[in-house]
């Protein structure tokens, strides 16, 4: 379970514990998408947060707590940089700014490093059913954004009212991780373009009205 600052030790509530840990957290995560959970030791995160292997066991009891902060980490940091918590996806309009500013961050970045979230699940999915969970939980967090979104459209009538956001959110975040991956793969955005394209186009068609796809 995550602890909250206040349920922690006093030497890691205050500012400057605060503060190591985040650098702690941060170098990890660093390390761990580049090289893998599995690749990075925790001498190898104490040497790039410059700390040493007794001040990481203050912070943090084991590398599996380690790892579960990192998937946090990565889990708000998705959602900031989708921009989710800022603008919600109740227009069609809003859902095609979100395509083109995902499709463009992809392309920036050189389609490196696929979805964070993504590639720490597929590492531990099989090994650690504690931290699988947390990441399903990311994952659900972003999905739930998605439904969110799409169920006040159809509350607003601009979806028909047989359209199910459950459904429609998934087949997002399907294309989504989809897509990501292929782009990865294959250095290209193409297919990160065309799996949001095919998601938003079966929002479209539940579209309410021949004026609502313009909303």
């Amino acid at each position: 379970m995550r602890r909250s600052p206040a349920q922690l030790p006093a030497r890691r509530r205050t500012p400057k514990g605060l503060a190591t840990r985040r650098r702690i957290v941060d170098a990890a995560a660093g390390l761990m998408l580049t090289r893998g959970i599995a690749g990075t030791t925790l001498d190898d995160i104490g040497a790039a947060a410059t700390v040493g292997r007794s001040q990481l066991y203050h912070y943090f009891v084991d590398k599996q707590e380690l790892v579960r902060d990192v998937v946090r980490q990565q889990t708000d940091a998705i959602i900031a940089r989708q921009g989710l918590d800022d603008e919600d996806l109740t227009t069609f309009d809003a859902w095609q700014r979100w395509r083109d500013r995902t499709v463009r961050g992809a392309e920036a970045g050189g389609c490196v490093g696929g979805c964070p979230l993504g590639t720490l699940g597929s590492e531990v999915a099989e090994r650690d059913t504690d931290t699988r969970d947390l990441v399903a939980a990311g994952f659900a967090r972003w999905e739930q954004a998605f439904r969110d979104g799409l169920g006040t459209m159809r509350d607003r009538g601009l979806l028909d009212p047989d359209a199910d956001p459950a459904t429609l959110a998934t087949a997002v975040l399907v294309a989504l991780q989809g897509g990501l991956l292929l782009a990865q793969v294959q250095r290209d955005v193409r297919p990160l373009a065309i799996g949001l394209d095919t998601a938003l186009e079966a929002i479209r068609r539940h579209a309410a009205g021949a004026g609502a796809g313009v909303s």
